[in-house]
């Protein structure tokens, strides 16, 4: 037997059990991983309240770094004892866990376990809003919510090397401080910034707003972009965003919104490896910091729910079986 967390209904963290279960078995095409450490998301949060419909019994994650423990049918390019990561598995708040070959990640020897299950899904959705969403170019102003979060922390990073000007947006003090130190050139507070933003550029605006905030955010992040500017929703942390009239962005300047989500950007093996492995060198090399801002034991999953939903940790959070 092993162990993994549980839940048979949907509602808060305490329906998130630690459980004795049996160890998946990769089937062709599949890895058994022995999980090292697994990465916690928002959206593991809304599966488990109900927001998002899910099977009951339910173990959450997608996310996840470890050993190969033992390959199935027609594996050819990963052997036992190869360290992965992956951001798309199923199941991952758990000892043991099944991935996709094609959807496993190559670990660099450079990149720790707790670095390698933090960078997959942040890692990979930072590439893609600033190469894909928008590509950003130097020269460029962005705007950037939620700075001090696991994407904003390495996304102002990746920003600043490509030589962007780059304002955030946070909550608090210790926040602010971990925005700057990431390579902010402003940080604000979210009451007012839509002006704020406006007299750091000199009335023009920025050329794209990141933001995954949602419907708090969202009417002050279009009056923050310049004529022709993008706005790049990614998430939806205050909740959804109401229909809208799109003739707003025709009359805020000709302006481009997309919805952009990583499955679009990870079409095939080929487009996944290339974005990690930008990420993965980039944290090997040095020149991509990735803080991970908290730790829970697995049988805890349920206090890493309550202080994710109650904005208590910055970075990435992880659980270790």
């Amino acid at each position: 037997m092993s162990h993994a967390i549980v839940a048979n209904q949907p509602g808060g963290p305490e329906v998130l059990e630690y459980a004795s279960v049996e160890p998946p078995v990769p089937g062709a095409g599949q890895l058994l991983i022995k999980v090292a450490a697994a990465g916690v998301n928002f959206i593991e949060t809304y599966q488990r309240s109900g927001i998002y419909k899910v099977q009951y019994p339910f173990t959450p994650g997608a996310e996840a770094a470890g050993t190969i423990e033992a390959v199935g049918e027609s594996v050819e390019d990963f052997a036992v004892g190869d360290r992965v990561a992956t951001a798309e598995a199923t199941k991952t708040y758990a000892e043991y866990a099944v991935v996709d070959v094609d959807k496993a990640l190559p670990v660099p020897a450079g990149v720790d376990d707790h670095t390698a299950a933090a960078l997959p899904l942040q890692g990979i959705t930072a590439h893609y809003l600033m190469n894909s969403s928008f590509r950003v170019e130097p020269g460029h102003t962005v705007l950037l919510h939620a700075g001090a979060g696991g994407v904003g922390l390495l996304l102002t990073q990746l920003l600043k090397a490509r030589g962007a000007r780059v304002i955030t947006t946070v909550s608090s003090d210790e926040k602010a401080e971990l925005s700057r130190l990431a390579g902010a050139d402003e940080v604000l507070r979210y009451e007012g910034f839509a002006d704020k933003v406006r007299e750091l550029t000199d009335g023009e605006g920025v050329n794209v707003v990141y933001d995954g905030v949602g419907k708090d955010t969202f009417d002050d992040s279009l009056r923050s972009l310049r004529i022709r500017g993008a706005m790049v929703l990614f998430g939806a942390a205050s909740g959804p965003v109401p229909p809208f009239d799109p003739q707003r962005l025709n009359a805020g300047g000709s302006l481009s919104l997309t919805r952009p989500t990583m499955g679009h950007f990870v079409q095939n093996a080929h487009e996944r490896r290339w974005r990690a492995a930008e990420i993965f060198d980039a944290a090997a090399n040095g020149t991509l910091s990735v803080r991970v801002g908290a730790t829970y034991p697995l049988a805890e999953a349920a206090q890493a729910h309550r202080d994710l939903e109650g904005r208590k940790t910055t970075g990435k959070v992880l659980l270790l079986p």
